[in-house]
């Protein structure tokens, strides 16, 4: 008992981690599998056909392309225009800061419904066709709030010493910016823009508001695979997601564990 209570933090630790990781380790699982029938709900035989053949079922890879291309748009929309917000409340004070402030977190704080239905109502009496430039839109629209957060976060924490040194050293303010600024605040940015594209990548319910019928992203082809049937493709692409997304993470764990020895 008294072994049990040292170290009970880290046996709930790891029974939530194993619960988070147990769809993947599911997914993983029956990305192999052989179903005989239109559902890959049950287990039948080892099978590597469809990691030889991932793009073997029709309009799949266009609509994981379709995803890919957005999520890549969407993120490099949000990190530039999230970073300008956060260094602007972060950084100046002027009249509506507060307002804008509550605002920036409304769209983490309100349903996606809510947010998916008034995009389109906007689109709708603009009278702009959907597609793929209000799906981009929309997606920037929610990305935007989560990359100010872990910017400005990260912004607020700054020692202002280390650029009031560097303008000391007679560095302008570009140099500064460019030299002691940005790289302290490079952490927060890329936390904001994986976010950001795992978000946007992920997202279905408002790509389901303003998608015209020709803009199928792969969540949206996944959720009408399974009215039909579940393709062993569909969890091929989603073990490479996570593993690609694993990936990325440990290897920049590994950049700062190095650098921090450096």
């Amino acid at each position: 008992m008294r072994w049990l209570r040292r170290n009970l933090v880290v046996i709930a630790g790891a029974a939530t981690l194993a619960y988070l990781i147990l769809p993947n380790v599911v997914v993983t699982v029956f990305s192999f599998n052989k179903p005989r029938g239109r559902f890959n709900y049950t287990w039948q035989e080892f099978s590597t056909d469809a990691w030889r053949e991932p793009c073997g079922v029709a309009d799949m890879c266009g609509s994981l392309a379709l995803s890919l291309q957005i999520a890549l748009w969407a993120t490099l929309g949000a990190t530039v225009l999230g970073t300008l917000i956060a260094f602007a409340l972060a950084r100046h004070r002027f009249r509506a800061r507060s307002a804008v402030n509550t605002l920036i977190f409304l769209p983490m704080a309100m349903p996606e419904v809510v947010m998916g239905a008034s995009l389109g109502t906007l689109f709708l009496n603009m009278r702009i066709e959907f597609g793929f430039w209000t799906i981009l839109t929309a997606h920037i629209m929610f990305c935007l709030s989560f990359v100010v957060t872990a910017v400005k976060a990260r912004v607020m924490s700054m020692d202002p010493r280390l650029e009031q040194a560097a303008q000391d050293l007679y560095a302008s303010p570009l140099q500064t910016f460019l030299r002691v600024t940005l790289p302290i605040a490079a952490p927060g940015i890329a936390a904001g823009a994986m976010l950001s594209f795992a978000l946007s990548f992920d997202d279905f319910i408002i790509t389901n508001f303003n998608s015209g019928p020709a803009s199928t992203t792969f969540p949206m082809f996944v959720w009408g695979s399974a009215q039909r049937g579940t393709p062993v493709q569909i969890n091929v692409i989603g073990t490479a997601m996570f593993v690609i997304a694993v990936g990325v993470v440990l290897i920049g764990r590994l950049a700062g564990s190095r650098r921090k020895r450096s």
